[in-house]
């Protein structure tokens, strides 16, 4: 009983933060979430804005009129731009939770 007190007494005082639990958590959304949203996005800007004017035929002409070469390039830029994201996402939640290992060690040098 005396060790569930001392770990709500430390929770409720913030010397315990579930921060590090909850970036955890966060990240695994986000690493999911972000390319579905982003898909959805460009999809949202081409029907905007492309759709109203004369660009949409021309888009479409222009996707048939690809060679493989250039299908291939397309690709390899879109698959390059997905792993550079999710890598950038990767290490956003790295440093912070680094941040709190930081503090943690330094906690544990003070007491």
């Amino acid at each position: 009983m005396f060790y569930k007190r001392t770990e709500m007494k430390e929770f409720l005082t913030f010397e315990t933060f579930i921060t590090p639990t909850l970036l955890i958590f966060i990240y695994y959304i986000g690493a999911v979430v972000i390319p579905i949203v982003s898909w959805y996005f460009v999809h949202w800007i081409k029907t905007a804005y492309f759709s109203k004017t004369d660009m949409k035929g021309k888009a479409a002409s222009l996707s048939v009129s690809l060679t493989m070469r250039q299908r291939t390039i397309v690709f390899m830029i879109f698959l390059i731009s997905f792993l550079l994201m999710e890598m950038f996402w990767r290490m956003i939640f790295e440093f912070f939770i680094a941040y709190f290992d930081i503090h943690d060690a330094l906690m544990k040098l003070l007491n």
